[in-house]
């Protein structure tokens, strides 16, 4: 079985992820009570391997959590296709 390619990876900066995929701004948010600090403000230029690490995030959830954001977005926007 082919292995799906993922739109975001840990060598990726949070501007990488923010500026391709938006709806990912959420996510970042909401992981701004467990850094203690805005990421998007503190670690824009830092690859998201090094934010999970700096904050004591688990590098999967982070990932999959955004991963999960891209989804969703992607979806809606095909849904939304669907009724016009």
């Amino acid at each position: 079985m082919p292995h799906k390619q993922s739109a975001v990876n840990k060598d990726m900066t949070v501007l990488d992820v923010v500026s391709r995929y938006r709806e990912t701004e959420a996510v970042f948010h909401a992981y701004d009570a467990r850094a203690g600090e805005c990421i998007c403000c503190r670690a824009l230029f830092d690859r998201l391997e090094d934010v999970s690490a700096r904050y004591n995030l688990d590098i999967d959830e982070f990932l999959n959590d955004l991963e999960s954001a891209i989804i969703r977005h992607a979806d809606d926007k095909t849904s939304l296709k669907e009724l016009l």
